[in-house]
């Protein structure tokens, strides 16, 4: 699954660590995101969306 973590993140002006811990999960967890080597569980993925206050499929997208 692609994503806009990372550009969302950084329009915040935001580190991995400051977006791990409004999430509550771990900073290795926010770069997995990232990366795409993790994709996050439904509620993560809505917690996600709900903090840069988008809507999921403006975060998330299928790998074409």
């Amino acid at each position: 699954m692609k994503n806009k973590v990372r550009e969302l993140r950084a329009e915040r002006g935001w580190s991995q660590a400051v977006l791990a811990d409004r999430l509550k999960v771990s900073r290795q967890t926010v770069n997995a995101i990232e990366t795409e080597r993790y994709d996050p569980s439904l509620p993560l993925a809505f917690a996600i969306a709900r903090l840069f206050h988008k809507s999921i499929e403006a975060v998330f997208s299928e790998d074409d």
